[in-house]
């Protein structure tokens, strides 16, 4: 069981380091007109570059999820699709919320469609987060609660580590962070198998979530 005194050290990410990104901006708007004109892992993308992110340095609660998907990238708009009808009914919000960006931010851990794989799409380049991530986190200081969705935002938050453990310990990580699983279809499989998280850890969630954004 993961100690909450280890849980709160991820927290220190959201100083601004100047090893992991070279970026050097004056004000927020420089900031994201940068990382939405952001080409550099262009070449190896089968859809080319298109950044999607939603960030406001007045947001409470940031989602921190994998990559976009095809129709995301397609529309431009984060969680556009089945999995983010399915994540905004687990937080309890409803759209109009969830696409206000003074109040909710989205920041995966690589910002274009990666492409597919065998069984799903391609994990995140690791160079996006290394480029971007540090500085849009310390250009959000009202951030209260961050969701660490799906495995790839844990390790990166977290270290390595397993997602179901981490998912049923969620108190050991509050009041700043919250495990969850990816809320893609596969998530339905894994909730049968875990009922404790429909009965458990969506009351919490949901109750944590309406107590950031208030």
């Amino acid at each position: 069981m993961a100690r909450a005194d280890a849980a709160a050290k991820p927290l220190s990410l959201a100083r601004p380091s100047a090893r992991l990104t070279s970026v050097v901006v004056e004000t927020f708007d420089q900031l994201v007109a940068q990382v939405r004109a952001c080409a550099a892992c262009a070449a190896e993308l089968p859809l080319g570059a298109r950044p999607v992110i939603q960030v406001s340095p007045t947001a409470r609660l940031l989602i921190a999820s994998q990559a976009p998907g095809s129709k995301v990238h397609a529309s431009g708009r984060p969680f556009d699709d089945a999995s983010g009808d399915r994540l905004r009914d687990w937080m309890g919000i409803d759209a109009v919320t969830f696409y206000d960006a003074a109040r909710v931010a989205t920041l995966p851990m690589a910002f274009c469609y990666p492409g597919r794989a065998a069984g799903g799409d391609r994990p995140p380049p690791r160079a996006c987060a290394a480029r971007w991530r540090e500085s849009l986190l310390a250009a959000m200081p009202e951030v209260r609660l961050t969701l660490l969705v799906g495995s790839y935002a844990q390790a990166h938050v977290l270290g390595p580590g397993a997602l179901t453990p981490r998912v049923a310990n969620y108190r050991a990580y509050g009041p700043a962070l919250f495990p969850l699983p990816h809320p893609s279809w596969r998530s339905q499989l894994w909730m049968r198998r875990n009922p404790w998280f429909e009965a458990e850890v969506l009351p919490a969630l949901r109750a944590t979530v309406a107590a950031a954004l208030r």
